[in-house]
């Protein structure tokens, strides 16, 4: 932790778990999937930056793989100009925490103050149906802790319910995955890439607000202990609204 950071209290720092996706395979398109880089690096560079301690998770634990074009090393060069995340994959002791990620059987939301919930394409399939990542989600809503959810991530907040069985959004501002954003990548690779669109599901549910700003310009809501980044570009955004909300 560097010495200049103003902590309130040094002794106790905030703890954060970022939850990533297990690597998978796309039904739509058959390609290997997992999280998005930046959606984890960018969020984790800002909070370890105020000072707080960082661990990463996944569903099962272990080692984690990122969607290709995440990469800034590689070769579409579509996210070569995403220096962090390059940064984070060149130090060997970084890479250790997508190496063997914690099972998330084995995060306890009494020992943290926040969760953050990541994107990419993998958890589509890997989270929006796994009755693990909805529960720790509630879990951490309901005990007052902050509760983030950035881009395709959001896939299941059309499902986590609380214990009263309302869903969690219920009453809520919230964001995801564009319908703009998601055109622009099917025409961008020539396919269809995700078994559905986030906007379109989130606005079939009743009384809860989901919204949306210009495509793939940094978006992030906060409402209560529940904030959520519209996709890849929102995970600074989403941290930073994370950190104003728990403090140093």
């Amino acid at each position: 932790m560097p010495g200049a950071l103003d902590i309130l209290d040094p002794d106790r720092p905030k703890r954060v778990v970022i939850v990533a996706s297990n690597p998978a395979e796309s039904k739509a398109t058959g390609w290997p999937i997992g999280f998005w880089w930046s959606e984890l690096t960018h969020p984790y560079w800002e909070l370890i930056g105020h000072g707080y301690q960082v661990d990463i998770a996944s569903p099962d634990g272990g080692k984690l793989e990122a969607d290709s074009w995440s990469d800034p090393r590689d070769d579409s060069r579509y996210s070569a100009d995403d220096l962090i995340s390059l940064g984070f994959i060149n130090s060997p002791e970084h890479m250790k925490l997508v190496d063997d990620s914690k099972p998330l059987a084995e995060v306890l939301p009494a020992d943290y103050d926040a969760a953050l919930f990541v994107g990419g394409q993998g958890p589509m399939y890997t989270f929006f149906s796994d009755e693990r990542v909805h529960a720790q989600l509630a879990s951490f809503y309901e005990q007052g802790k902050i509760a983030a959810v950035i881009c395709h991530a959001t896939c299941i907040l059309l499902k986590v319910r609380v214990s009263g069985g309302d869903l969690l959004v219920d009453g809520k501002t919230w964001t995801g995955f564009a319908n703009s954003e998601e055109q622009f990548a099917d025409d961008y690779v020539g396919q269809r890439i995700q078994p559905f669109w986030i906007e379109d599901e989130a606005r079939k549910l009743e009384n809860t607000n989901f919204i949306v700003q210009g495509r793939f310009k940094a978006h992030a809501v906060r409402d209560g202990n529940l904030i959520t980044g519209q996709q890849q570009y929102s995970g600074a955004a989403a941290a930073r609204l994370m950190i104003q909300a728990l403090g140093t």
